[in-house]
């Protein structure tokens, strides 16, 4: 197996993330529970659980990971993120974002809000808050899988999401490059294979959009070279 990778880039790996046969409605949101392994070449080292459901402030986005195998198992390693969002347009549009991440040798954690009412995103990663402009539309890291899936529900080919991130919002570009037979331990789909297109083009992700509402499979070239695949869905809380 090759060297795994430190707990920050096994973690940001896992953010890229997340068999009933029920389709999901793209014009408002279906709770679900997503489970997934995280492997590096052929070995499992984690699990994803990625769950949507509705509650008193808004609808709430998790993903919560932790380590199985190899280093990320011996290190505890383990991440929390959680996205409040609020459906426009007939998508997600971030409320609250908060990221935490343990090992034995290191945390880090990152918070998210935006004021809808005065148009601006605050960031702090504990080294002093970075305000900026919102953008409609604007999603997180941690949802911007989600809304990717619920375009391609729409039929589109090409998209475009306002991401924000530390300092800025970054427009980050995504397209069906094509479609593939793609078998991961929920099943065998002819799924979408979505690439982003602009600076960061280091990560594949394959869609079945009218079963779910997010991918089936993805890789990841930077950050040790993983892999996620889903190994269950389930619809409701």
């Amino acid at each position: 197996m090759a060297i795994l990778p430190s707990p920050r880039k096994f973690f940001a790996g896992l953010a890229l993330a997340v068999s009933a046969a029920t389709a999901f409605a793209a014009t408002t949101p279906t709770p679900f529970t997503a489970t997934y392994q995280v492997l590096q070449g052929d070995q499992v080292i984690g699990e994803a659980v990625i769950s949507l459901k509705s509650t008193a402030l808004g609808w709430e986005y998790s993903n919560q990971t932790r380590g199985t195998g190899g280093l990320a198992a011996a290190l505890g390693a383990s991440s929390s993120e959680t996205t409040r969002f609020r459906w426009n347009n007939n998508a997600p549009e971030t409320v609250a974002y908060d990221y935490r991440m343990n090992a034995a040798i290191k945390s880090k954690q990152r918070t998210t809000r935006v004021d809808w009412n005065a148009n601006q995103v605050s960031v702090d990663d504990g080294k002093g808050a970075e305000t900026y402009a919102a953008t409609p539309g604007l999603v997180d890291r941690n949802t911007a899988p989600y809304a990717i899936g619920l375009a391609l529900h729409d039929g589109k080919q090409t998209v475009s999401l306002p991401v924000a991130v530390k300092r800025n919002v970054e427009n980050q570009q995504f397209k069906v490059a094509g479609n593939d037979d793609v078998k991961v331990p929920a099943g065998s789909f002819k799924a979408q294979r979505v690439e982003r297109t602009d600076k960061d083009q280091s990560f594949s992700a394959w869609y079945v959009p009218q079963k779910y509402p997010v991918p089936v499979k993805l890789t990841q070239s930077d950050g040790g070279g993983l892999t996620l695949q889903l190994v269950s869905y389930k619809t409701g809380r």
